[in-house]
């Protein structure tokens, strides 16, 4: 048996729901005094897949606790099967766990726990993500007052921006702080969750409608900060200014924008 062809026989093996060699596999290897072929072949093979569902209860915790142990590993053992790891690193392997949640189970079952993946797993990708260069107030300070009107952000590499129809973070929220449990109960209406990293902690905020509204509106429609104003001024008359001041003020303290250079 080549190299090649032994490498692809024994991913075929540990990627097999069964813990059956191929016979040829079995002859090209060469057991020891204690150990024979057959068992360290089985020992290989629940040690792969005890450590792929680690790395998903490591990345959803709060799933794993709603679900429970048993009921979360039969869920992911599925997963893994359906969507085997395809990455050198296994950072990737839980990347499937929102759509596949989706899919396979049913919309009353799936549906909030399948938002809930896709809420852990923003988490992962905010946390490592680039640092990137944040707008800070005290480089706010340095502008010129010609340059405020003309003003564009964008979002720092590490954000994430969810729009949840259930009161999921509610439910994450209970896991990470050891509250009560809450049943999953679908809003009246979507709460906009923000998540990103500063200072290598995750961190998260909930917004209102209308602040999420402002920020989409630069981050995502290219926005100056007159052009923010202007909306704002429809909705708000007089005060238009100073509300948008007071939001651009808490996006740069949390760390959430860095400057479109103009």
């Amino acid at each position: 048996m080549r190299l090649n062809e032994w490498q692809l026989a024994f991913e075929a093996f540990l990627l097999d729901p069964s813990s059956a060699a191929n016979p040829l596999l079995i002859d090209s290897l060469i057991g020891g005094p204690t150990l024979d072929v057959g068992t360290g072949l089985a020992i290989y093979h629940n040690a792969y897949h005890s450590r792929l569902l680690e790395v998903l209860r490591h990345d959803y915790p709060a799933i794993r606790y709603w679900l429970g142990d048993d009921e979360f590993d039969q869920l992911m053992t599925t997963y893994i099967r359906q969507s085997p790891s395809v990455h050198y690193s296994l950072r990737w392997l839980g990347k499937g766990v929102g759509d596949f949640v989706h899919r396979y189970l049913v919309p009353e079952q799936g549906a909030a726990l399948a938002e809930l993946a896709v809420l852990e797993w923003a988490f992962t990708l905010a946390f490592d993500a680039p640092a990137g260069m944040p707008l800070t107030i005290n480089t706010m300070a340095t502008l010129a007052p010609h340059e405020w009107p003309a003003l564009r952000i964008k979002p720092t590499p590490s954000v994430q921006w969810l729009e949840c129809r259930f009161n999921t973070l509610a439910v994450w929220r209970s896991v990470k702080e050891e509250a009560d449990f809450p049943h999953s109960r679908l809003l009246d209406a979507p709460e906009v969750c923000v998540i990103w990293r500063a200072d290598l902690v995750c961190h998260f905020r909930s917004l209102e409608s209308a602040q999420a509204d402002a920020l989409n509106l630069m981050f995502n429609q290219g926005f100056t900060f007159a052009e923010l104003c202007a909306e704002l001024a429809v909705i708000y008359g007089e005060g238009a200014s100073l509300l948008a001041v007071t939001w651009l003020k808490q996006w740069l303290q949390d760390g959430l924008a860095e400057r479109l250079e103009p």
